[in-house]
């Protein structure tokens, strides 16, 4: 398949709020970096409470896009199937928050934030704002992809859904402008079930995903992977207590300064579900790479 992020960009859709102009002050969330929050140290905490977290809504797969000045997470209602893509970008010393996109989960950006990826479609950045949802196209197509992630490369690794649970991590490289047949990444990314939500460093030196394993601390742990000097990637490495708990533990993605981790945290299912997103110093990745 021929790369789709180097096709003609198409006309924004009407849809597509983020990067719009603001008026007023009804829809400043925030003010100052980060939302105003306190960066964390090495043991994970709920980001912007009451901000991105609140009582009234369920937040989940947040995470910084592009430069620090852009934050994006799933809304959804507690007690129902509605889910919206929200945007929260700083103007000035003020965040404005607005919605992107309705009904569609597991985002995912390119390192340079010019690419926004929905399982198996994708939107480029045009202008301030968004394109339209467009097709990955194959070798995508046909495989049920929970979430994608893209490297500075071009190469996109993903997960794959089935009723067994039991598909490896894969990866795709961009050669001479199309996308290879996936690749497995490794045995290490097949044990256990529920093998998912991967994200790749932008220089493809570590991989972070989730997965239900023996040896964890809950439902699902985070994992990290780390790429060896002959290109292969190295054990999977539970990341400990610091991060994981007695509950589950997903979406992982860190932001684009490198210096924040950001995952969900889900407790309880059913109705009596909840599901908040945690940060954490990113230094805790270097922390865990073999010496």
């Amino acid at each position: 398949m021929k790369n789709p992020l180097k096709k003609a960009a198409v006309l924004a859709v009407p849809l597509m709020l983020s990067g719009a102009s603001y008026a007023g002050s009804e829809n400043v969330v925030a003010k100052g970096p980060l939302l105003g929050q306190i960066p964390p140290g090495p043991v994970a905490e709920i980001f912007a409470p009451g901000i991105v977290n609140a009582e009234a809504f369920e937040s989940k797969e947040g995470m910084f896009a592009g430069d620090m000045n852009n934050f994006y997470f799933v809304k959804g209602d507690k007690d129902g199937p509605h889910r919206e893509l929200v945007h929260l970008q700083k103007q000035g010393s003020k965040w404005h928050q607005s919605v992107v996109l309705e009904g569609e989960t597991e985002p995912s950006f390119s390192p340079d934030g010019k690419a926004l990826y929905i399982q198996t479609k994708f939107l480029e950045r045009v202008g301030a704002g968004w394109s339209a949802l467009k097709d990955l196209g194959a070798p995508f197509a046909e495989i049920p992809i929970m979430r994608l992630s893209g490297a500075a490369s071009g190469t996109l690794y993903f997960d794959t859904y089935s009723p067994e649970l039991d598909v490896p991590l894969r990866s795709s490289r961009l050669i001479d402008g199309e996308y290879e047949e996936p690749t497995e990444l490794g045995p290490q990314f097949a044990v256990g079930i529920y093998n998912a939500h991967p994200f790749i460093a932008p220089d493809e030196s570590y991989i972070v995903w989730d997965s239900r394993r023996d040896g964890g601390y809950g439902t699902s742990d985070l994992y990290v992977s780390f790429r060896l000097k002959d290109g292969t990637w190295g054990p999977a490495i539970n990341m400990g207590d610091k991060i994981n708990s007695e509950h589950a533990e997903n979406y992982p993605s860190v932001s684009p300064d490198g210096k924040y981790l950001f995952f969900d945290r889900r407790i309880g299912s059913g109705k009596d579900r909840t599901v908040a997103i945690y940060w954490v110093d990113a230094k805790i990745i270097e922390d865990l790479r073999p010496e």
